[in-house]
């Protein structure tokens, strides 16, 4: 009852109406406005701001057994309301509300991530008994049940195939661009999706033991174990209270003035102390979001600056996770490549794989007239065949050429060649023999090596963890200048290095965009993810997003990371100077309470005045500026609870949907913003 109460006191609405209370008696004090004691308008301030103050010091004294900034002010309010200073009672009341507010919004972080994951689960699932299909809820699955996964559905339990052959989208658990082909004895992870061929499996682990659940569990952990920080003025409290205590006392005892004790109450009250950091902390959060960073913890500025390691996720961050044709290698010496390009995307036409897709998009840019295929035909897991005017065309992996009879030739290099550079590869025949290899890669982005380079210039450590195979791992950290790589990690394997480097004494940062990242991203001192292509999940479960996905901006958050300790820091300094000066004014009598609650606001408002200054603060150059009215074409559709939206505004549209609880699912399509 008592934190409810408090909680609604310190609102916004009520912090406002509060604040309101004391500008009418600002008003009428420098109007020279006479009313009875009782008729003050800054009651309406003690009441809405300074008992839910008291409430909590008493809260903390009692029940805690914690000495708190809550405390003093309480004691300075209380004390001024015995000597009738109304407005000097209200106005340390209402400084503390305000602190508070500004606490709450910048520490604040938002639990819809967690809800999102959850939704993944499967709710049920198409148990096989003899021979008839029925579809059950996933409590009523046994260990051992036959399961089938028809093309578009999400495994319901972990298992393993015993028929039918598929390739299933692992992204959720591994974070690998590539779908994975899969046959039997295969195994498969609740919450993966079937892409094609339909397949039965038998179940091997069920509800808390399924993957997916323990991945649940892991951004659960990750996420209690984040510790709530005191505020400075907390922290400093045990003795602050006690000291102006003393020397209120010493000043009534020796002066026989009881209101120069007051006014020593008053001004050593520490709202400016209070104010140093939130406002810092909102200023910097502002000056991020000018260009396109958003960053929801105050206590992850406060880290960022003295961290010495980042690890990096692969797909999605370094790169930009969109497969592309990067070798056409023709076999044939009468066959040339756009005669092969041609013939290959003919017969991929009508495919849905992400592969296939690549080739065809790759075929149009380079204005290949395709052809329409006849006979198509697709082997889930395996390749497609068709015929067109290059006669018997058969394209996929190398079982299935070998499958159908096909001699494979001058192969095995050109294949060990693409594997070593982390690219994917399609085996193509025609007319019963190979014609060549096609080539798909993912896609660096352009700023990772520059990005890469910075962060070593700053003397920091980086790192790769990545659900691909190492190869490709250990590829593609060649090209941007990582020399540390883990490749083949699961969630849990990720959030152990993780562990691991904090237990040597590093403080580390994670930067990655897939729901398997989140655990780790959670365990880390402080986490980055990208905001327009990374999964909501990932990007509820960091303390920063990157929303237009420039990771170059890495560098940047470290040194406004820097500046804002070092606001901080001159905040203190300046609070602390103006108390100990206001102190002695008040021990020699120079400040009665009202004008000491004058001098006390005022400290308080030079705070916000240089924290407000880092705003505007310029730290690099090579970052710009967020121009929404500069899209070319920025498409965010997000569905919510059956309604569909689009927007044209750019970022904004982001930060609004992040914080809708009512959204279910949001989809990003970004083709150029300029900058």
């Amino acid at each position: 009852m008592i934190d409810e109460i408090t909680d609604f006191l310190f609102g916004l609405k009520m912090t406002i109406l509060s604040g309101i209370f004391l500008l009418i008696a600002i008003i009428f004090m420098i109007f020279g406005i006479d009313t009875p004691v009782y008729l003050n308008p800054a009651w309406g301030t003690v009441i809405i701001s300074g008992i839910p103050m008291l409430l909590l010091a008493m809260t903390r004294l009692v029940h805690e057994k914690w000495i708190s900034s809550a405390l003093l002010i309480a004691i300075a309010m209380v004390a001024s309301l015995l000597i009738g200073e109304i407005f000097a009672a209200g106005e340390v009341a209402w400084i503390m509300a305000l602190g508070a507010l500004l606490e709450d919004w910048t520490v604040e972080r938002a639990k819809k991530g967690l809800r999102n994951l959850i939704n993944l689960t499967p709710q049920t699932g198409r148990i096989i008994e003899n021979g008839m299909e029925k579809v059950v809820s996933v409590d009523e699955i046994k260990i051992g049940d036959t399961l089938r996964i028809l093309p578009g559905e999400s495994v319901p339990v972990d298992g393993e195939i015993i028929s039918g052959t598929s390739s299933l989208d692992q992204s959720i658990m591994t974070g690998e661009s590539l779908p994975i082909d899969k046959t039997l004895g295969d195994e498969v992870f609740c919450g993966t999706m079937n892409l094609y061929g339909a397949i039965d499996i038998k179940a091997t682990s069920l509800g808390e033991n399924s993957s997916l659940q323990k991945l649940i569990d892991l951004v659960k952990a990750a996420d209690e174990k984040q510790a709530p920080t005191q505020r400075i003025a907390d922290k400093w409290a045990t003795w602050l209270v006690p000291v102006a205590l003393i020397i209120a006392i010493v000043a009534w005892l020796v002066t026989g003035n009881i209101e120069r004790g007051v006014t020593v109450l008053v001004v050593f009250c520490p709202c400016a102390l209070i104010l140093a950091t939130p406002t810092a902390i909102m200023a910097a959060i502002g000056q991020a979001t000018k260009y396109g960073v958003l960053i929801k913890s105050g206590e992850a500025l406060e880290t960022l600056g003295a961290l010495n390691t980042l690890v990096f996720d692969k797909t999605g961050t370094l790169t930009y996770g969109n497969l592309e044709v990067s070798d056409v290698i023709s076999l044939k010496e009468d066959l040339s490549e756009e005669d092969l390009l041609n013939a290959v995307a003919s017969c991929e036409l009508l495919s849905e794989h992400p592969l296939a897709k690549a080739i065809v998009n790759n075929a149009k840019e380079n204005e290949i007239d395709i052809e329409e295929p006849k006979d198509f035909k697709m082997y889930p897991g395996k390749g497609v065949s068709c015929k067109n005017s290059y006669g018997s065309v058969l394209a996929g992996n190398l079982n299935f050429l070998n499958e159908n009879g096909v001699r494979l030739e001058n192969v095995e290099s050109n294949l060990d060649k693409l594997k070593h550079e982390g690219k994917a590869s399609i085996v193509i025949a025609l007319n019963g023999e190979v014609a060549g290899l096609i080539g798909l890669s993912d896609v660096i982005r352009e700023d990772s090596k520059d990005m890469i380079e910075n962060l070593h210039d700053l003397d920091t450590e980086t790192i790769l963890l990545t659900g691909d195979n190492t190869e490709t791992a250990n590829y593609f950290a060649s090209q941007v200048g990582i020399s540390k790589v883990y490749g083949n990690l699961l969630p849990q394997e990720k959030l152990d290095w993780i562990e691991k480097l904090k237990g040597e004494g590093k403080k580390v940062c994670m930067i990655g965009d897939g729901v398997n990242d989140a655990p780790a991203l959670k365990t880390a001192d402080v986490s980055v993810a990208m905001g327009s292509v990374g999964s909501d999940v990932a990007i509820e479960a960091a303390d920063i997003a990157l929303l237009g996905d420039d990771i170059g901006k890495i560098p940047y958050l470290k040194k406004l990371s820097n500046s804002t300790l070092f606001t901080i820091k001159a905040n203190i300094a300046i609070s602390m100077t103006i108390n100990a000066v206001a102190i002695v004014c008040s021990v020699l009598g120079l400040l009665n309470p009202v004008t000491g609650a004058i001098v006390h606001n005022a400290g308080s408002c030079l705070v916000v005045l240089n924290a407000a200054l880092l705003y505007d603060r310029h730290f690099d150059d090579s970052i710009k500026k967020v121009d929404t009215e500069n899209v070319e074409h920025s498409h965010y559709h997000y569905h919510n609870d059956g309604e569909h939206t689009h927007s044209h505004e750019g970022i904004k549209i982001i930060d609004e949907i992040r914080t809708d609880n009512g959204i279910k699912h949001m989809h990003i399509h970004k083709h150029s913003l300029n900058r």
